[in-house]
């Protein structure tokens, strides 16, 4: 008896036509593809941004380096076709001497400091920084100092470049 009523239960449901099960699939689909082609685009975009602010950090840190050190010089001595290595110097009023030597090597901006020619300290300013001379540059015209630093994070079509450009003005000659 019990049997008889589960079975009589069965006949009288109907289900989904196969029809209905494409539909249901068909949408699902598009809303999973939608769905699947933000996230693909929010992460694009979140790396690009990450790139570029490392660009740019990296311009920026070595601007700020060669400026401070620039105004404290009295001498600028700018050399080869893209004004690097840079040397800055100056003499302290306990007649200390200073030298800071800025250069580009692989794609790492390099200060090498050092007084009375003692043994120099060296440090990287900054990466990522574009070798070529007209991208990344220093020339002196007149009393001012011109700059431009690209620096350049990633690789191939997704690679993103930053530049900056500054004029400094070293201290007055004493």
């Amino acid at each position: 008896m019990k049997f008889r009523k589960f079975l009589s239960i069965l006949k009288n449901q109907k289900g989904f036509t196969l029809i209905e099960v494409i539909v249901v699939l068909a949408i699902t689909g598009l809303i999973g593809a939608g769905a699947s082609m933000a996230t693909v685009q929010v992460v694009n975009q979140g790396g690009r941004n990450s790139d570029y602010t490392i660009a740019s950090r990296h311009t920026l840190n070595a601007i700020q380096w060669i400026s401070r050190d620039t105004q404290m010089a009295q001498t600028i001595e700018p050399d080869g076709s893209s004004g690097f290595p840079l040397t800055l110097s100056w003499v302290e009023w306990d007649n200390s001497a200073h030298q800071i030597v800025y250069s580009i090597e692989e794609d790492k901006l390099r200060r090498s400091y050092s007084i009375d020619g003692g043994e120099p300290s060296e440090t990287v300013v900054a990466q990522c920084i574009d070798l070529l001379s007209e991208n990344t540059r220093c020339e002196v015209q007149g009393e001012m100092l011109n700059l431009k630093v690209t620096a350049i994070v990633g690789e191939g079509s997704s690679a993103v470049s930053v530049t900056k450009v500054r004029e400094i003005t070293p201290r007055p000659g004493l």
